[in-house]
């Protein structure tokens, strides 16, 4: 669809709701509606109005300096990331700028960026920005309130489906005059929605009016935010630096962030030549999710020199469910016995001894480390959301704790797993597992883009062969990947689902139907299930936390029955190696991790390439 379509929609729609915003307007013409500083999901945000900057930032931050980082894949050929098409680069999402800012001091509270006041109506049916007259484009051009409902228009049209999923509730966008837009909602039922729309990207108009916003584009585009593009170098590098006339830089969500001058992104095929290239300080920076590194891998002079530390971070929201996942649109996996029989041969503790050192954790619940996690058996809040889909859910729903470990003996396991093959229509013929209703062999293929996973799948296929079951590793470059994951072409592949202390809205587009076969949705799985949409609506329409924890905790005990994945594992914590060059402000914000808030210490900085260069 063209831009000019988009735009004759867009105006379609907000003629539309004119009667819809006069209605709104008299119904509160006698109550007006008090402009704030910031929002909270439940209560009222923690900082006042004249607050100076976010409590976990040292304001006084100098600036300048550079990070390199590693982006682990063959390349990128793209700098939209809004979109399905291509591969977008790592890190652009640095050079825009949103409508409000999260505070992480809070579990959901959002400060004035790009808008300087918010309106909401009090019965929730409606939000107003008021943009900052002094907001500019990286190009000098003003953002207007029309670039917001542009923007809105152009993403629910022709960007990456989560937007839709995201906003869905978002009925029309009005620009009131030129510094002020209003989003009216079809329901007032989900709390967190007038603030996740302050999470909007906004783009200029003016330059992507005239191009094809849906083709994948190498172009240095313009934002608002505090970085733009300086470098494109596909197959190599992609380097953004910091804007000097920044618009925003003094305001209260930013001082004392974006503080460093150069954002390098170095790409590089495979973990391990990136690790070596850490160790050669040509990378700076890098989170190490490798447990074996971590424990043994620093022993290295820079290290041992005190130029290169560890630091860990403790996770501020709840750990992110990782796992295998499997394509439920294969007809070899819609048996809910078949799915917990291959998740049994997933032998976590032979894995935590002998691969990470016994430093991990195994992850059971889809929101774990939180009070939103299921626990036990179903409470009364959760049997009151459970029971109207007693007959769509598993009995053990109803009945039995939540799936735990199997012992950890490993023959018990699979003497489980063998008897629930069996029960699902399967026997053994010349040691292979054959359907006896099709006399087709079950087999897995597991894709993945890079070799880092290959140690864990490989002992789950060994475990697997014993049952009869033909398991194999389908490793492919990142763009091949990226194309079959969109056509759903896999049997099981390696998928996260982050969680964030509020959950709401992004939840649709992980589990619900409606984007069981949309392209590059979260819901990997195909997952298309009655009783899960039904508590994915609860949990948005939660208007209490304990509301919140009812309907998350309903379903976690939903997908934790369905085995729809096989969960790996979890530290609780962020795991940093880095060249001792950078600072950074101590404590860390509760709720999450704010690299925007570090500096590079100039002085350290030339210690350190006096040493590797000796210059």
């Amino acid at each position: 669809m063209s831009a000019s379509s988009i735009i004759t929609r867009g105006l379609q729609k907000r003629l539309l709701s004119l009667a819809a915003l006069l209605v709104a307007t008299v119904t509160i013409a006698d109550e007006p509606v008090a402009t704030q500083h910031g929002l909270a999901l439940y209560d009222d945000p923690a900082l006042p109005a004249d607050f100076t900057h976010f409590p976990y930032v040292n304001p006084q931050a100098p600036k300048g300096g550079s990070l390199t980082r590693a982006a682990v894949g063959s390349s990128f050929d793209s700098t939209n990331p809004f979109i399905i098409r291509g591969t977008p680069a790592a890190g652009v999402s640095a050079i825009y700028d949103t409508l409000l800012e999260n505070n992480l001091d809070e579990p959901f509270s959002v400060y004035g960026l790009l808008a300087e006041g918010v309106r909401l109506d009090p019965k929730r049916h409606w939000i107003e920005f008021d943009l900052r007259p002094e907001a500019r484009f990286h190009d000098g051009e003003p953002v207007t309130a029309e670039d917001v409902v542009y923007s809105f228009d152009l993403l629910i049209e022709e960007g990456n489906p989560f937007y839709r999923s995201y906003y869905a509730e978002v009925s029309a966008v009005e620009a009131l005059d030129d510094h002020t837009v209003r989003f009216s909602f079809s329901s007032n039922e989900s709390r967190e929605l007038p603030l996740i729309v302050g999470q909007l990207p906004i783009l200029p108009q003016h330059y992507w009016a005239k191009r094809d916003f849906s083709a994948p584009t190498l172009e240095k585009h313009p934002g608002s935010g505090p970085y733009r593009i300086a470098e494109v170098d596909p197959g190599r590098r992609i380097v953004y630096e910091r804007d000097p006339d920044y618009w925003g830089r003094d305001l209260p969500v930013n001082r004392g962030r974006h503080n460093i001058d150069r954002l390098v992104h170095d790409y590089y095929r495979d973990r391990d030549i990136a690790w070596e290239a850490f160790k050669a300080g040509i990378i700076d920076y890098r989170t190490d999710a490798r447990a074996a590194t971590w424990a043994i891998g620093y022993d290295f002079p820079a290290y041992h020199n005190g130029l290169v530390k560890r630091l860990t971070v403790p996770d501020g929201a709840p750990a992110t469910m990782q796992g295998f996942v499997f394509n439920l649109r294969r007809d070899k996996f819609q048996d809910r016995r078949v799915r917990e029989a291959l998740s049994l041969a997933f032998d976590f503790p032979w894995l935590n001894a002998n691969l990470f050192y016994d430093s991990y954790r195994r992850t059971r619940s889809y929101f774990q480390n939180s009070e939103m996690a299921a626990d036990g058996l179903p409470g009364e809040a959760q049997l009151e959301l459970l029971e109207p889909h007693r007959d769509e859910l598993p009995s053990e729903v109803f009945t039995k704790p939540l799936p735990i470990d199997h012992p950890e003996d490993l023959r018990q396991r699979l003497r489980r797993a063998y008897d629930l093959l069996l029960e699902a229509g399967y026997v053994v013929e010349e040691g292979r597992l054959i359907d006896a209703e099709t006399e087709q062999p079950l087999t897995l293929e597991v894709l993945l883009h890079d070799t880092g996973m290959e140690r864990v799948v490989q002992p789950m296929l060994r475990n697997m062969s014993r049952l009869g079951i033909a398991g194999s590793i389908r490793i492919v470059d990142i763009n091949q990947y990226l194309n079959r994951l969109r056509r759903f072409d896999f049997d099981m592949v390696v998928s996260q689902f982050p969680q964030s202390n509020n959950p709401g809205n992004e939840q649709r587009e992980y589990w619900t139907s409606d984007y069981a076969e949309a392209p590059q949705s979260r819901n990997l799985m195909g997952l298309s299930h009655p009783a899960v949409d039904d508590l994915v609506g609860q949990l948005i329409r939660a208007d209490s936390r304990s509301e919140l924890n009812a309907a998350t905790r309903a379903l976690d005990r939903v997908l934790r029955w369905q085995f729809v994945t096989i969960p790996h594992y979890h530290s609780g914590e962020t795991r940093l190696g880095l060249w001792d060059k950078f600072g950074y402000p101590e404590p860390f914000p509760e709720y999450g991790f704010d690299l925007s808030a570090w500096w590079v210490d100039t002085q350290r900085e030339a210690v350190i390439d006096q040493r590797l260069h000796g210059r």
